[in-house]
């Protein structure tokens, strides 16, 4: 199944992609939440879709929200490209990076990008997430997969004067408002194929700065639900983005690039669908 949400921001229904056609599910289904992952809501939204043939049709017009309502976590995993480490300058990493979006960030894959007050070096990234399916505590590798609901599309936006520039951990630098563009879908993991062999791509304005595929990833999904789990529960519904490939602005030689109001940002990874954020200045 391909998982949508639909309509204005904070009053978002579900709905479903069926042959690029988009249904609205709200009839069955309350929202693509935490309590819906926990009690099987794939498995029974999936038998209701067989037995529920007639759903209204909802226009490519409505806006999408994030494919899954606000979730406890938006972990993050840093520098799990090795040819991003090299562009960045930074060692390649024994152990995964960890660091958190606040759940704040989260928006519309097609949101505008608000670009934080007083910045100034405000990054792309385009990443692959996964959507955790059930709560997961010292999960083994082997295991992992049972512990997926599906995948996403993800803009892992950063500011990088916030990140790197100002001390503390790289939280400040990554949560945002808008820093987060989730979707347009959430395809669960049968509707993927090889998640290990995804072509991956971001454009600015037209011009293409990342280009790549998930074949490239240091730590692969199971392995990070079984590094995760380890360290704390991950709970239904949860975000776990995996790392950005190389050509982010911040790696630019010999002078970085950085976002600016009216730049226009696309994104897509292979079976997951495209994104488009337009660039707007903050108006406090």
């Amino acid at each position: 199944m391909k998982l949508i949400r639909f309509g204005e921001e904070g009053k978002e229904k579900p709905g479903v992609l069926l042959n690029e056609k988009r249904y609205d599910v709200s009839s069955i289904v309350t929202d693509y939440n935490e309590a819906f992952f926990e009690n099987d809501g794939l498995a029974k939204l999936e038998e209701a879709l067989k037995n529920n043939p007639s759903l209204p049709e909802v226009s490519d017009s409505v806006r999408l929200g994030s494919p899954v309502a606000r979730p406890s976590k938006i972990i993050c995993i840093g520098l799990n490209y090795v040819d991003h480490c090299e562009e960045t300058g930074a060692a390649i990493p024994e152990e995964p990076i960890i660091f958190f979006k606040s759940t704040t960030s989260l928006c519309g894959p097609n949101d505008n990008l608000i670009i934080p007050k007083n910045s100034e070096k405000t990054d792309w990234e385009v990443e692959l997430a996964f959507v955790v399916g059930k709560k997961a505590s010292y999960v083994s590798e082997e295991d992992a997969p049972n512990y997926i609901a599906g995948y996403c599309l993800l803009n892992d936006y950063s500011e990088r004067a916030f990140q790197i520039e100002r001390g503390g951990q790289w939280a400040k630098g990554k949560g945002s408002d808008t820093f987060a563009p989730l979707g347009p879908i959430m395809a669960t993991p049968d509707e993927v194929g090889d998640v290990n062999n995804l072509k991956m791509w971001l454009t600015v304005n037209g011009k293409t700065f990342q280009n790549s595929n998930t074949s490239n990833l240091i730590f692969k999904i199971p392995f990070l639900v079984h590094y995760l789990s380890q360290f704390m529960t991950l709970l239904p519904g949860d975000v776990i983005s995996t790392g950005t490939p190389p050509g982010v602005g911040l790696g630019i030689k010999p002078d970085p690039i950085y976002i600016k109001a009216g730049d226009v940002i696309e994104l897509g990874i292979e079976g997951l669908g495209t994104s488009k954020q337009t660039a707007v200045a903050y108006q406090g």
